[in-house]
C-alpha cells in the first residue's frame, strides 16, 4: 500500500535524478512531471469536406509524415533499474525532443524523461521505472507518438 509518505518520498527521488541524470539524457520516471492529453488522439465531429482540386506544382512534391520507433533494452526489470529506450524519427526535425511517456488510469502522463534526436534522427534514452507492474509507455514528440510498448517493473 502507498502511504502518503512514500508517494512524498518518491516524488523527491525522482526529482533529484532527474537533477542529476537529466543533462545526460537520463531522467527518473517515477512521478509524473504533468499530465498530459493524448496528443494524437483526434476525434471527428463532421464528416471531411470533398477534398479541392490539387494546384498545379512545377515540380512533385513529397510529403513525409512524421513517425517514432521505440524499442526497449528489456522488457522486464526491477524497480529503479535502468533501461535504455532506443529508437529513430522520420519526418522530425534534427535535435527534435523526444519524451516518455506512460499510461497511468487510462490517461498518458508526460514522465520527466526526455532527449534530443541525432542528426540521423536517432535517439536513445536511459529510463528508471518505480511503479511496478505492467507500464504501458510510448515516445512522443509534438503530436507524433510511436507505438504503445511495455516494460513489466517487479
Amino acid at each position: 500500500m502507498v502511504t502518503k509518505r512514500n508517494s512524498l518520498r518518491l516524488a523527491a527521488v525522482a526529482a533529484l535524478g532527474a537533477l542529476f541524470l537529466g543533462t545526460a539524457g537520463t531522467a527518473m520516471a517515477a512521478a509524473p512531471a504533468a499530465t498530459d492529453p493524448d496528443p494524437v488522439a483526434a476525434t471527428a465531429t463532421a464528416p471531411a469536406p470533398a477534398p479541392a482540386p490539387a494546384p498545379v506544382a512545377s515540380a512533385p512534391v513529397a510529403s513525409v509524415s512524421a513517425g517514432i520507433t521505440a524499442k526497449p533494452s528489456v522488457t522486464s526489470v526491477q524497480a529503479w533499474q535502468l533501461f535504455r529506450v532506443t529508437g529513430t524519427t522520420t519526418g522530425l526535425e534534427a535535435g527534435s525532443t523526444v519524451t516518455l511517456q506512460q499510461k497511468q488510469h487510462g490517461t498518458w502522463v508526460t514522465l520527466p524523461a526526455s532527449v534530443h534526436t541525432t542528426r540521423n534522427g536517432s535517439y536513445s534514452l536511459g529510463v528508471k521505472l518505480g511503479i511496478k507492474g505492467l507500464n504501458e509507455l510510448r515516445i512522443v514528440s509534438g503530436n507524433t507518438a510511436s507505438p504503445v510498448f511495455t516494460v513489466t517493473v517487479r
